[in-house]
């Protein structure tokens, strides 16, 4: 926290699962379950323990949407790995046909167009349970406009198994 820069594990602790690649989204929450703060990795690029600190530190101290953690803050905040499995493409070639693919509840999301790219969550269906809307929110996040739809739009899927 002090110096700017997360605390590495050191990788000849814990079990072999953290030493191996993997992607994972750590979110922050407040007491009151509002989020204070959320970053991840889309796909496995370091081991699971780095990923894990690497993104911890960034939903604390990066995230733009907050003010960086202050000392008190951090000792009241909820914090929730999520680690990703694979993404999966989903060969639609439509909205609609995105909409009826998913597994609402089940389903983390990427979207890209070009250079444009966002995700949700599986935890999301949470607070946005209808698919059209889920897919809606998820184009508005990326800078896309509701309903968007082209030649060159990705949908990818995910499951992802909780910690925290």
């Amino acid at each position: 926290m002090r110096h700017g820069a997360p605390r590495l594990p050191d990788p000849q602790h814990g079990p072999q699962a953290w030493r191996e690649p993997g992607a994972t989204f750590v979110t922050l929450s407040n007491p009151d379950d509002s989020l204070r703060g959320c970053m991840g990795s889309l796909e496995p690029i370091r081991s699971l323990a780095d990923d894990v600190a690497e993104n911890a530190f960034r939903a604390g101290f990066a995230d733009p949407r907050f003010e960086p953690l202050s000392t008190l803050e951090a000792a009241s905040v909820h914090l929730h790995i999520a680690v990703l499995g694979p993404l999966e493409p989903l060969e639609v070639g439509s909205e609609e046909e995105l909409i009826a693919a998913l597994r609402p509840g089940v389903d983390g999301l990427v979207l890209r167009d070009g250079r444009v790219r966002a995700t949700f969550l599986p935890a999301v269906w949470g607070n946005v349970p209808d698919p059209r809307v889920f897919v809606r929110e998820l184009q508005r996040k990326a800078g896309l406009s509701p309903g968007h739809w082209s030649p060159t739009t990705e949908a990818l899927r995910y499951a992802t198994r909780s910690i925290g």
